[in-house]
């Protein structure tokens, strides 16, 4: 999996930045499982996937933030 920027996560839909999140999670789960067994070759890759995972999280909770701002002045 690549790792995307920023503003290449942004055009995502929903469904695909949570079909992201899912996968990075379980590739961080098979590095983590290779790092316990002495098989993990690219060390740095965890620290990528945590970053990308982070962005990940930051643009979907952008958009919960966006999606409750919109209901509340569409209520008042």
């Amino acid at each position: 999996m690549a790792i995307q920027s920023t503003s290449e996560i942004r055009r995502y839909t929903d469904g695909e930045i949570l079909k992201a999140i899912d996968d990075a999670r379980e590739e961080m789960f098979n590095l983590r499982f290779q790092w316990e067994s002495g098989q993990l070759e690219d060390f740095n890759r965890i620290r990528q996937l945590k970053k990308h995972i982070a962005r990940l999280l930051t643009v979907q909770r952008e958009r919960q933030l966006a999606a409750e701002l919109v209901r509340e002045e569409s209520n008042d």
